[in-house]
């Protein structure tokens, strides 16, 4: 097989990605990875092969120099043998594999840097964000008040956007470890080359491993997934976030409360069951109990390290009497474990307690008698053990370590993480139609559902039967939560979220079909929250009359009034970008959450939003603490719950510093949006004057090609790796809803996926230059600027523009549009000229000459990458060609094209 061809001048000097002094580590690592994955590559498919893979690079680096077409480039990829293509793709998309490690890890190098350093707390940690409070005269009073309903909860999402296998991830984690071990390049020489023989074992493994698993994933998978980051990165990092807030209000509030419950976490996995038939009752049972394993198993390691650690002898120092107390009910309650008890440990009464405590987790995970009834149970006994150690002289002997158990059984319970259900409003209607023996009834008025539903609630109308056609999935699905509710406590379920709500009658159906099924308690109260999802802009439009007429309902406030008075509202940012393009989606939601503020203020009612975002900037993706700062004023209000999503759960939670890292910001953004809020600006009111004409324009703009186009369906399929997409196997639940096959079946994450793997990024910014240029010829640039400089709203909103833009690629778009035959020609010149016009008057507001100039370090992370995705992003143009003009065989084209749709995503870190 002949390495692809491209000719290369014989001299002509690459210019070389510079990097910051500060950077000069990160420099370093890129060198010695890069240079491990060149030796590997020469070592499993030959020198010629590396030689082959190395001229195409520099080939990609001097087209990008030359700002020249991709034809050449093109040409050199086009017709190559399918096993060379595959293993150009992996070489490839393992090299920048090492980049993207490198980066992480030098994101931990810059924040130990700042600790280092002792001056300046790094931008956005706790410790800078609450000496900025204090210093603008936040009291402590004001903050002790938050800090009782401060909460922050991430919601790991079981939504396919992951494409990489669990075992390349475990594979990163070595690599991160050897790299973090030489952080501050402090191992010996002999260290420092096992290291890399470490490294070159879990790069090579990665490269002789499959980048798919052969089978699409269960549901039971996507649990073992998502469990990880919470079992093996979350569970550990969870104390020592407690530790980094509590310091950091001590330095400015010594007499400041303790922190408690800030933290909790939530998951989809096994609960979502909105278009997935594979999710229902019975994954419902098995994720809570796998949750529950997971999490006794962790704790009954870390109370084996404990026994061991709290070696304390009462000849030496005091112990409470409760201790001893406990310690002799144990020894009836677990007689098999006090007989097991070592003598010459009888003198150690924590060691002895310990082992029974452990003893009776065990019987808890075998559902033996002697198990504790619940969580509180056992964080009594750990409570007893550290109240004991701080009264006589064990703060500093073992205190610390009890204490970081505490913190993760008050967090995790028994059940890790809240699991919400999620169902479509279609679905409730079919089963209540059944129910009900009316067949008309989705097409009655919402308020005539509503009616009826009354006399159900308040038990006027007769009770419907057991329902054993469509309605028994359903039914099915609230008895899981009357029988597994007592036994893994409340904080197991997270809300019972509605999709595609769209009227009161939508919430009040749930609390009818819970009522039916028998999940409610003496006084009929249902023991969920209902969460309605506003989805479409029209929706979101509609979300105010919506809660109105739910608050106003009698019926509905009742079951508030025992939730607390709080309402849950989840704002969809995928399906309203799908549905009117990111602007027209981005100023509803915005619109949304400042009309449902207004609300909850004049209704006595909290409203808590729970964000629905995605991955990529089209679908609400970006840096959290942006987002949080630039919500609506009152809007946030100590509390925030948003979907972390595929490729972004290993992003942000895969390493535990940058888990930490996160959470601080996270929390950090909370304070500062909830204690003090941006003061009334008086210009605001003309500035959403214009936001709405932005979102007005770029809306018409977008639906006209995406919803209103007959022809765009068939254009948007050919001009994409969509049919590829369609057949990975990254997901337990369909890419499509019922529908007909046009672009609003298909779901929001394959939508944007294909999107982004032609590298135009479509999705993000269609629409918006059409919006903004009219907008600069009605205002003026120093309008425009004005908004982008002051209103966090329009700031984020450009820059994430600007990121979008930067990251694509036109030149390699058009190849993949010209697969698309004659509609090349009827599409593809608006939809560059639309790209040339939103950049255009994104570098007009910036007032900048190149996308990116105020951003080194991610202007320098897309060049680093941009010379591997290239080469692999016209391999796949080719492959889609011949793979389609052979009917799309499940082959070995197939297989490449896999390789080709995982090692883009790499590149640009980005699927949906």
């Amino acid at each position: 097989m002949n390495p692809p061809a491209v000719a290369e001048p014989a001299e002509e000097p690459l210019r070389v990605v510079e990097f910051a002094p500060t950077d000069a580590l990160l420099r370093e690592d890129v060198k010695i990875l890069g240079a491990l994955v060149g030796e590997i590559l020469a070592e499993q498919r030959g020198p010629e092969f590396l030689a082959a893979v190395e001229r195409l690079r520099r080939a990609a680096i001097r087209r990008r120099e030359r700002n020249a077409p991709v034809a050449e480039l093109a040409e050199a990829l086009s017709g190559i043998e399918l096993d060379r293509a595959g293993d150009l793709v992996r070489a490839f998309a393992t090299y920048f594999q090492a980049v993207n490690l490198a980066e992480r890890v030098h994101r931990i190098r810059r924040r130990r840097d700042y600790e280092r350093s002792g001056a300046a707390a790094q931008p956005g940690g706790l410790r800078d964000v609450i000496g900025k409070l204090a210093a603008e005269g936040v009291g402590r009073d004001e903050i002790a008040a938050l800090l009782g309903r401060l909460r922050i909860e991430p919601v790991f999402t079981a939504h396919p956007t992951e494409a990489v296998r669990r075992a390349l991830l475990e594979k990163e984690r070595q690599i991160v470890a050897c790299l973090i071990d030489d952080i501050d390049r402090g191992r010996t020489p002999y260290e420092r080359r096992a290291d890399r023989e470490r490294i070159r074992v879990a790069l090579t493994a990665s490269w002789q491993t499959a980048e798919s698993p052969p089978v699409k994933p269960s549901v039971a998978d996507e649990f073992e997934h998502v469990g990880f980051y919470l079992s093996e990165v979350l569970y550990r990092v969870l104390p020592v976030f407690y530790e980094l807030f509590e310091d950091a209000l001590r330095e400015h509030y010594p007499e400041a409360p303790g922190v408690a419950g800030v933290l909790g976490f939530g998951t989809w996995v096994g609960g979502d069951m909105d278009g997935n038939p594979n999710v229902g009752a019975d994954t419902v049972a098995a994720t809570l109990a796998g949750q529950r394993a997971l999490v006794l198993g962790k704790y009954r390691a870390e109370v084996a390290a404990l026994g061991e650690l709290l070696s304390q002898s009462q000849a030496r120092v005091g112990v409470d009497e409760a201790v001893l107390a406990r310690i002799e009910d144990y020894r009836y309650l677990l007689p098999n474990a006090a007989a097991a008890l070592r003598p010459r440990h009888a003198d150690m009464p924590y060691r002895n307690l310990l082992s029974l405590v452990g003893a009776r987790l065990q019987a808890t995970a075998e559902d033996h008698v002697a198990g504790y009834p619940d969580a509180a149970a056992f964080l009594a006994d750990v409570r007893l053990i550290e109240d004991s150690l701080a009264r006589h002289q064990g703060a500093h002997a073992g205190g610390f370590a009890v204490r970081r158990l505490r913190r993760r059984v008050e967090c995790f319970g028994f059940h890790l993480a809240s699991l919400d259900l999620r169902q479509d409003s279609a679905t409730h209607d079919a089963a209540l139609a059944e129910l009900l023996g009316d067949p008309e009834w989705d097409s009655r008025t919402p308020e005539a559902r509503a009616s009826r539903l009354h006399a159900l609630l308040d038990g006027s109308a007769p009770a419907p039967g057991p329902g054993n056609g469509r309605a028994r999935p359903t039914l099915e699905v609230f008895r899981a939560v009357a029988r597994l509710r007592p036994r893994y406590g409340p904080r197991a379920f997270g809300p019972y979220i509605v999709s595609m709500s769209r009227s009161a009658a939508d919430a009040l159906a749930v609390l009818a079909l819970a009522r039916i099924a028998g999940c409610a308690d003496g006084d009929g109260r249902v023991p969920l929250d209902v969460a309605p999802l506003f989805e479409t802009v029209d929706d979101l439009d509609a979300a105010p009359d919506t809660l109105r007429a739910l608050f106003a309902d009698p019926v509905y406030r009742r079951h508030l009034a025992a939730r607390g008075e709080r309402q849950v509202v989840m704002l969809g940012y995928s399906d309203s970008a799908k549905d009117g393009g990111m602007l027209a989606s981005r100023w509803a939601l915005q619109r949304t959450q400042i009309a449902l503020t207004k609300l909850a203020a004049e209704s006595g009612v909290r409203i808590a939003f729970f964000h629905g975002r995605g991955g990529s900037i089209s679908r609400g993706g970006g840096k959290t603490e942006r987002a949080v700062i630039a919500a609506p004023r009152g809007s946030v209000d100590g509390y925030l719950r948003l979907t972390e999503q595929g490729e972004v759960i290993h992003r942000k939670y895969g390493i535990r510093a940058i888990a930490l890292r996160n959470l601080e910001q996270a929390t950090g953004a909370v304070l500062r949006a909830t204690l003090r809020p941006r003061p009334p600006e008086p210009r605001e009111a003309g500035w959403r004057a214009i936001a709405g004409e932005l979102a007005r324009d770029s809306r018409a703009r977008y639906r006209a090609l995406v919803h209103e186009d007959r022809d765009f369906p068939a254009y948007f399929r050919a001009a994409t790796p969509i049919d590829v997409i369609e057949r990975l196997r990254i997901g337990s639940r369909p890419s499509k809803r019922a529908g007909d096959g046009d672009v609003s079946s298909l779901r929001a994450i394959p939508w944007v996926f294909a999107w982004s793997q032609n590298r135009s990024g479509l999705t993000g910014w269609y629409g918006v230059g059409t919006a903004l240029e009219r907008a600069l010829q009605r205002h003026g640039r120093d309008a425009l600027a004005e908004m982008a400089r002051d209103w966090p709203f329009f700031g984020t909103l450009v820059d994430d523009l600007e990121m979008l833009l930067a990251k694509s690629e036109p030149g390699i778009f058009e190849r993949y549009s010209l697969l698309a035959g004659e509609l090349h020609e009827r599409f593809h010149p608006g939809i560059a000229a639309e790209f040339e016009r939103t950049r255009a008057a994104v570098l007009a507001i910036k007032g900048n000459d190149e996308l990116l100039a105020g951003d080194y370090r991610l202007r320098q992370s897309i060049r680093l990458r941009n010379p591997y995705v290239d080469p692999i992003s016209l391999l796949q143009v080719d492959l889609l060609r011949r793979w389609r003009e052979a009917g799309r065989p499940d082959d070995a084209l197939l297989q490449a094209l896999v390789a080709t749709v995982n090692g883009i995503s790499a590149g640009i870190q980005n699927t949906g």
